[in-house]
C-alpha cells in the first residue's frame, strides 16, 4: 500500500533471490545497496559458522587442573569427557602444571602442536589471553569468569574492553559469565527433529534439557551469558539453518541488539523453524533482576512483544510452557486443518476443556450430521457428539473406542484431536491411552493427550503415552491449549510469511530529502513546522495558514473557510490547550481578531516566543487516532498507533510496530487495539477510512526509517480518520529532532 497515492514513496522489491531459497546471502563488511537499508544497516542475517564450536577438532583448556578441591578440576574433567564424546583432541594449558589427568600440560596456547578450534578459559581475567588466542588463530573461546556487566559500571567497562579485544583479534567469544551447558552430555539414541536451546541463565534451561528423559531429542545448548560477542541472535540464525533442528527454545533476559534479533527471527521464519521464547522483563522487578544477572537491557516490554509477534516468535511465560510448546512444535507435522476436536469420557471434562480452548482462540468446528450419526453407532444417542465429543465412558473399554477415534480423525475439518484424561481409571484409561497411541501412528493429524493425574507413575502415562513419538502428552489443560494454539498459529504465520526486509527501502526517497531540510538538530519543531514534515511525506494536513497579525488572521480565515480553529505556534510548545492557546469554532472576523489578540497576549505572559498563530480548518467528523514514532533503546525507532485525543492518555490503548513492517502488520496493529470497533462505526457512525489510516502508519514508518538519527520523536494527535473513502487528516503534530 505504501506508495499507492504518492509516487515518491514507492517500495522496492528485493533482488536477494538466494534468501528466498533459504540460502545465506553474501555479506561484505561495507555491504551493497541490496544488502543495506536506508540507514546503512544490514537487511539479512549472516549465519555464523558455529560447527567448529559445537564439534571442534581440537580444544585447549586454559587453566586446566587436576588438583583436588579446585573448581577448575571438576570443569576440566567434564570437558575431557565431552571432548571424547565429540571426537575432539584436548590440550591442557597451565604454566604451573606438568600434566593434567595424565595429559601433557602446555605453558601457552602458542605452544600447542596444532591449531585448535576452541579455547575454554578457566581464568579469572580472560582479557590477557585473548590476544594470544588471536595470534594462534583460535576461532572460538568460552569465558566463564564473572564480574563484568552484571556487576555495574566498572564491570561494564571491563566487558567493553574484552569485546574490543575480541573484535580486534577475530576470536568469537561465548560469555563472559557463562557456564558449562554447551558441553552437556546429550543423548545420542533419540531420533526425529530436535530442540536447540538458547539460554542466558543456564539453570533456566534445565527443564527443557530434561525433555530427553521423556524421549524428546535435544541437539545443542548455547548458554550465552553476558554476550560480549556471540549473542542470542547468532545462535538463533545458526540453529534455524540446521537440518536436524525442529524447534528453537530460548530463555532471554535481554537483547544485545534489537536489529540482530529481528534479522535472526526473520531467518527462522523464512526457514519455517518455530522459535519459542521466555523473555524476562514484563515487570520492573524482572527487568531490574535481569540487568543484575547478565547486564542486559530488557527493552520496553510492549516493543519486545510486538517485535516477537511480527516475526513469529512464540512468547510464553513459564518454563513449563517453554518445555511443552517447544516439544510439540519440534515433533508435530504440518496441520491438515485448523479445527480442534475435544474427545473425553466425561461430559464435564469435555465442556471444561472446550471453554478453555475456545477462549484461547482455538476453533472447535461442529461435526456434521453424517459424522454425528456415525459416532452414534458406538456412543449412546443421548450424549453430545457435535464437539466436544462425550462417549460416556464405557465405549473406550472395548473395540468401539478405536473406531470412535478413527472416525473423528477422518473428519476433514479436524486437524487436531485432544483427549483430556483427568485421572487414571483402569482399565478404561489404559485402553483409551493405547488406542490414542495406535491411532496416532496411522494418521498425519496431531493427537494430544492431557494426563491429569498428579501421580504420574501410571503405566498408561509413563510407558504408553510417553513411549509414543507421535502423541503429544501434557500434564495441564493450560499448557496443552497454549501449545496447540502456538502450533496452529506458527503454521498459519509461516505459510503467509513475507519478509519485511525484502521490502525495506534501500535508498532515500525525495520525501526524505525535503524532510531533512526541515529538521532542526536538538530542537522540538513548532506545530507548523511539524506539519510541513508530514506534508513532505504525503500525509494530509488540515488547511491552515501561519499569520503574524490580526488582519492577516481574518484574511486567512476567509481563505481556509469558517468555522476555524486558531492556535499559537512555537517551538518547544507541546501542550497548548492547557495554557489556553487554542480557540475552537470561530465563525466571524471579529471572533478571529479577538482570538488573535488573546492568543498573543497569553503567549507573551507565559514567556513563549511564537513564530505566529495558525488559522486552521475545523474538521470534526471522524475517529480521533494517534500515530507516532518513539525511540526504543534496544530496537531503535518504533511506530505506535492508538486511540487519539485525550483517550491516548486515559486509556493508553495503543499498538506498536517495529520497522520494517508491511501493510499486513499495520492492519494487525489496528486489530490489537481494544477500541478498534470505533473504526468499524458504532452508534450509527459510519465506518472509518481504515485504508487511509494504514497508509498514514506506513508513511510514518518510512519517515522513521529514513530520518533515523535525525528524528527523535513524532506524534500526530489527533489524526482524524474520516468516513470510509474520505481519507485521514492530521490536526496536530509534534516533532522532536536529535
Amino acid at each position: 500500500m505504501l506508495g499507492s497515492t504518492h509516487g515518491t514513496l514507492t517500495t522496492h522489491s528485493s533482488p536477494a533471490r538466494a534468501v528466498a531459497c533459504g540460502e545465506t546471502p553474501p555479506l561484505t563488511v561495507h555491504g551493497t545497496a541490496a544488502d543495506l537499508d536506508v540507514s546503512g544497516r544490514p537487511l539479512y542475517a549472516p549465519v555464523p559458522d558455529l560447527d567448529r564450536f559445537f564439534r571442534p577438532g581440537a580444544v585447549a583448556v586454559v587453566g586446566a587442573s587436576d588438583r583436588a578441591g579446585r573448581p577448575n578440576t571438576g570443569i576440566t574433567r567434564q570437558l575431557m569427557a565431552w571432548a571424547q564424546r565429540v571426537g575432539a583432541r584436548l590440550y591442557p594449558v597451565n604454566p604451573g602444571r606438568g600434566s593434567v589427568f595424565g595429559l601433557p600440560c602446555h605453558t601457552s596456547v602458542s605452544d600447542l602442536p596444532e591449531q585448535v578450534d576452541l579455547a575454554v578459559l578457566l581464568v579469572a581475567d580472560p582479557l590477557p589471553v585473548i590476544e594470544e588466542l588471536g595470534d594462534a588463530k583460535v576461532r572460538f573461546a568460552v569465558a566463564f569468569a564473572s564480574g563484568f556487566a552484571e556487576t555495574g559500571a566498572a564491570g561494564a567497562a571491563a566487558q567493553d574492553r574484552l569485546a574490543e579485544a575480541v573484535a580486534r583479534t577475530g576470536v568469537r567469544l561465548l560469555g563472559p559469565n557463562t557456564n558449562l551447558n554447551a558441553f552437556e552430555s546429550f543423548r545420542e539414541d533419540l531420533e526425529g527433529p530436535a530442540i536447540a536451546l538458547i539460554t542466558q541463565s543456564g539453570h533456566q534451561g534445565r527443564p527443557v534439557f530434561a525433555l530427553q528423559e521423556l524421549g524428546i531429542r535435544l541437539s545443542h545448548w548455547a548458554p550465552t551469558g553476558n554476550e560480549a560477542d556471540l549473542e542470542t541472535a547468532d545462535f538463533l540464525s545458526y540453529f534455524a539453518s540446521r537440518p536436524e533442528v525442529g524447534a528453537i527454545a530460548a530463555y532471554v533476559e535481554g537483547l544485545k541488539d534489537g536489529r540482530s534479533f529481528l534479522l535472526a527471527a526473520d531467518r527462522a521464519a523464512r526457514n519455517k523453524v518455530p522459535v519459542v521464547a521466555v523473555k524476562v522483563g514484563r515487570t520492573e522487578a524482572g527487568a531490574r533482576t535481569a540487568a543484575s544477572h547478565t547486564g542486559k537491557l530488557t527493552g520496553a516490554d510492549a516493543v519486545v512483544d510486538a517485535a516477537m509477534r511480527q516475526f513469529g516468535v512464540i512468547r510464553v511465560d513459564g518454563l513449563d510452557e517453554l518445555q511443552d510448546t517447544a516439544a510439540l512444535l519440534a515433533r508435530a507435522r504440518t496441520p491438515t486443518a485448523d479445527g480442534v476436536a475435544v474427545y473425553s469420557i466425561s461430559g464435564g471434562t469435555g465442556a471444561h476443556f472446550a471453554d478453555l480452548a475456545t477462549a484461547a482462540g482455538l476453533r472447535l468446528p461442529a461435526l456434521g450430521r453424517a459424522k454425528q450419526d456415525e459416532l452414534h453407532q458406538w456412543i449412546p444417542d443421548y450424549l453430545n457428539v457435535a464437539n466436544p465429543i462425550d462417549n460416556g465412558g464405557h465405549p473406550v473399554g472395548d473395540q468401539r473406542g478405536r473406531k470412535i477415534i478413527d472416525a473423528i480423525l477422518a473428519d476433514p475439518s479436524v486437524g487436531v484431536l485432544i483427549c483430556p484424561i483427568t485421572g487414571p481409571f483402569p482399565p478404561m484409561s489404559d485402553k483409551l491411552a493405547q488406542d490414542l497411541v495406535d491411532a496416532a501412528e496411522e494418521t498425519d493429524k496431531l493427537v494430544c493427550v492431557v494426563w491429569g493425574s498428579p501421580v504420574g507413575t501410571e503405566d498408561a502415562y509413563r510407558r504408553t503415552l510417553l513411549g509414543s513419538a507421535r502423541v503429544a502428552t501434557f500434564r495441564t489443560f493450560a499448557n496443552c491449549v497454549t501449545a496447540v494454539r502456538a502450533y496452529l498459529g506458527h503454521h498459519r504465520f509461516t505459510a503467509a510469511y513475507r519478509s519485511p526486509f525484502d521490502e525495506a527501502p534501500r535508498a532515500l526517497s525525495p520525501s526524505a530529502r525535503k524532510a531533512q531540510e526541515l529538521i532542526r538538530p536538538g530542537r522540538q519543531l513548532s506545530e507548523h513546522a511539524a506539519k510541513q514534515l508530514l506534508r513532505a511525506y504525503g500525509i494530509r494536513v488540515a488547511r491552515e495558514q501561519l499569520v503574524t497579525s490580526a488582519a492577516a488572521a481574518v484574511r486567512a480565515a476567509g481563505l481556509v473557510g469558517y468555522p476555524v480553529v486558531m492556535k499559537a505556534s512555537a517551538p518547544q510548545l507541546a501542550h497548548k490547550t492547557e495554557l489556553g492557546l487554542v480557540k475552537i469554532g470561530l465563525t466571524s472576523a471579529s471572533q478571529v481578531r479577538d482570538a488573535y489578540r488573546e492568543l498573543t497576549d497569553i503567549a507573551r505572559y507565559e514567556g513563549i516566543e511564537t513564530d505566529g498563530v495558525l488559522v486552521c480548518q475545523l474538521v470534526d467528523r471522524g475517529v480521533e487516532m494517534v500515530v507516532g514514532v518513539t525511540p526504543d533503546r534496544v530496537f531503535g525507532p518504533t511506530v505506535t498507533v492508538g486511540l487519539g485525543g485525550v483517550l491516548v492518555e486515559v486509556l493508553r490503548d495503543a499498538a506498536v510496530g517495529v520497522p520494517p513492517f508491511g501493510e499486513d502488520r499495520a492492519r494487525a496493529m489496528l486489530g490489537e487495539l481494544h477500541g478498534h470497533a470505533l473504526l468499524d462505526g458504532v452508534r450509527g457512525a459510519p465506518p472509518a477510512d481504515v485504508d487511509a489510516l494504514v497508509e498514514v502508519v506506513l508513511r510514518v514508518q518510512r519517515m522513521a526509517l529514513e530520518l533515523d538519527g535525525r528524528l527523535a520523536e513524532l506524534e500526530i494527535n489527533p489524526l482524524l480518520v474520516l468516513p470510509s473513502g474520505q481519507g485521514a487528516v492530521a490536526l496536530d503534530a509534534l516533532a522532536v529532532c536529535h
